[in-house]
């Protein structure tokens, strides 16, 4: 962890509440747990270090109010074999060059991809097959810190993160500072269908979790240097 004080401002910063909605979907949407990935063209559905097609967990359009990320499509893969923390390596004060496919401890690989798109117009000609689809529904709300500069604990876009450990700051490859995008709950459970492979160590044989089930921040190059240029800072309470 490069970890930095990202200060405790107590502005109201624009947020938006990620709510997960209760019927189950038939159809693609952009904003879903699960369902059918929105990619830009020509972009495969990414795969594990191990060869398996990692499970779209969820994706949503950004509000245009939160810039510098306005307008791009979110999506969040993670395998549901592997489950583990995500780990950072640094080289001269950055992250490596293509942190995102750097080997993850114990593994030689990530088991993840985090995408950030802007020409993602199609939906994928399948769903996910193990998490189920379910609509997300996004209300705008403005998060003030409290007093030692935390904001509001939910899943959420934008705001003031809520850090469970402490403010941090990573500077991209391209030299760039990482911003954050999204931050995602301590122990948020996914619901999978019943054919679906058990997940180490999550909660129950019919969820999937991310990360050990940590508390997930997003923090996004702002230089969209590439749309995986995304590295999910974890911390637990």
């Amino acid at each position: 962890m490069n970890g930095q004080d990202a200060g405790n401002s107590r502005a109201a910063l624009p947020a938006h509440a990620i709510e997960v909605g209760a019927g189950p979907l038939d159809r693609p949407v952009r904003d879903s747990v699960g369902g059918w990935p929105f990619l830009d063209p020509g972009q495969e559905w990414p795969v594990c270090f191990c060869g398996e097609r990692l499970a779209l967990f969820f994706q949503l359009d950004v509000p245009p109010d939160l810039e510098p990320f306005g307008g791009d499509h979110l999506l969040v893969f993670h395998c549901g074999a592997h489950n583990e923390a995500s780990d950072a390596e640094f080289a001269g004060g950055r992250l490596v060059p293509r942190y995102w496919d750097a080997p993850q401890s114990p593994y030689p690989g990530p088991f993840w991809r985090i995408l950030l798109q802007r020409r993602a117009d199609l939906p994928a000609a399948e769903p996910e097959p193990s998490i189920c689809a379910l609509p997300l529904t996004l209300r705008p709300f403005d998060d003030v810190p409290d007093s030692r500069g935390i904001g509001a604990l939910k899943f959420k876009l934008g705001g003031t993160p809520s850090w469970a450990q402490g403010p941090v700051s990573y500077t991209c490859a391209c030299g760039t500072e990482l911003e954050y995008l999204c931050q995602v709950p301590e122990n948020m459970e996914f619901a999978v269908h019943a054919d679906a492979p058990e997940q180490p160590y999550s909660v129950g044989a019919d969820t999937y979790g991310m990360f050990l089930g940590n508390e997930v921040y997003l923090m996004a190059c702002p230089a969209h240097c590439d749309p995986a240029a995304v590295w999910p800072e974890v911390q637990h309470y």
